[in-house]
């Protein structure tokens, strides 16, 4: 799938308060999101020695793909196409890994 066209897809199911400019719904869903991500790798080490079962697997690609929807959402929000997003911080790394070496 490509990053346009999961982004029309996505904007599809986005069902919450429209006002003109609604960044932080989105922000605070991101951030709610990325927390369930992070407690599921916590759990991985304290529960599971550190091993990534199927389970657990399917539940942090559950997660993701989540993480994934409200990093649309913000970008909508933004006027932001999830392509040149993935462009810019490839260039940035890139620099950044020029710097370094």
């Amino acid at each position: 799938m490509k990053f346009q066209d999961y982004q029309n897809d996505a904007k599809e199911t986005a069902h919450y308060p429209r006002r003109l400019n609604n960044l932080e719904y989105p922000t605070l869903g991101l951030a709610g999101e990325a927390g369930e991500v992070a407690n599921i790798v916590k759990k991985i080490q304290r529960d599971f020695g550190g091993e990534i079962t199927d389970e657990i697997r399917a539940k942090l690609k559950d997660e993701l793909g989540d993480v994934l929807w409200y990093i649309s959402a913000c970008a909508d929000e933004l006027g932001l196409t999830l392509a040149e997003i993935a462009e810019f911080n490839v260039e940035k790394l890139a620099k950044r890994h020029n710097r370094a070496t």
